[in-house]
């Protein structure tokens, strides 16, 4: 059976917006799942855009912070980017994390209930419209089952392959089968055919993922204990980012992102849909040049799927 196409993470990058327009258009044209961004760049603005830029291709927020808008202001411009696109959007929220939260000097409370209070008052909102399928940016497994409890699916960022069906465990069967219920993640993918560059490429990438408290303890919980422990200690000594990146296994990488030649890449993208993941969505990095480069590269890999 062919692989099916996922979707690809796109985001508003300064100076580049016009041109990202335009991988979004090529995108649809070439048939991908859909385009989910993560916040970098104001992925609210970029999905009105979207809206208007494209036609058929489903897109939303993998992460929209609840903290840096009030409820009702985000839930009248995502019910604004549902009415324009057709019905195409996925309103994704999230809490984010400490460093974010700093950046924008914002206090945040409980996760859960905050998240709980948030997905209340948008849809009790009066004369905005209707609201999109609100999807919730998950990790670990209380978080897991509000979006099924509360929510029309859930958006991993760089989630572990080989524990995802302990994490979807908490889901019910009929969440799970529902074809209407979002499952995605936010994969760091690389494809280059030196396997060793490639993987340096993503291990970069996720040493500040490493950083934060909640990831750590998501990776301790999916059985990588020994590495989590080497990041906490090369971070009281202050021997980072260097030091962090030796902690991160293969094993562990490998578990967490795509990278390699075109068909490891491929069979590990196959891989992730029998894990229980219905929306793989695929990060671009590139050993070989920027963002740019790395969506083109993506769009070659994709093209091996028709």
């Amino acid at each position: 059976m062919p692989i099916k196409m996922p979707a690809i993470s796109l985001a508003a990058v300064p100076g580049r917006r016009h041109k990202i327009l335009e991988f979004a258009k090529e995108a649809e044209a070439r048939g991908f799942a859909g385009i989910y961004m993560p916040s970098l760049g104001d992925n609210m603005a970029l999905s009105t855009a979207l809206a208007v830029a494209t036609d058929r291709i489903h897109f939303g927020t993998s992460i929209c912070p609840i903290y840096f808008r009030s409820p009702l202001d985000l839930a009248q411009h995502a019910a604004f980017i549902h009415e324009l696109s057709g019905g195409r959007f996925h309103f994704g929220i999230g809490v984010a994390h400490a460093p974010s939260h700093a950046r924008y000097g914002v206090t945040v409370g409980k996760p859960l209930s905050d998240i709980r209070g948030f997905v209340k008052t948008a849809r009790e909102a009066q004369m905005i419209g209707e609201l999109p399928p609100i999807t919730l940016a998950t990790l670990r497994k209380k978080m897991i089952a509000l979006s099924a409890e509360i929510a029309e699916g859930m958006v991993f960022a760089n989630g572990s392959r080989s524990y995802m069906a302990e994490s979807l465990s908490v889901v019910p069967d009929v969440k799970r089968k529902d074809p209407g219920f979002f499952i995605g993640d936010m994969i760091p993918t690389c494809v280059f055919s030196d396997e060793e560059k490639a993987a340096a490429v993503n291990r970069k990438t996720l040493i500040s993922y490493a950083r934060l408290p909640n990831y750590r303890n998501y990776w301790k919980e999916a059985g990588y204990e020994e590495e989590m422990a080497g990041v906490e200690k090369a971070m009281e000594n202050g021997n980072e980012p260097e030091e962090i990146a030796k902690c991160l296994s293969d094993r562990w990488l490998a578990d967490n992102t795509l990278y390699g030649s075109a068909s490891k890449v491929l069979e590990g993208l196959e891989a992730w849909y029998d894990a229980g993941i219905k929306t793989p969505i695929l990060v671009p990095s590139s050993a070989q040049g920027n963002q740019i480069k790395a969506i083109e590269e993506l769009f070659e890999l994709c093209a091996r799927l028709k």
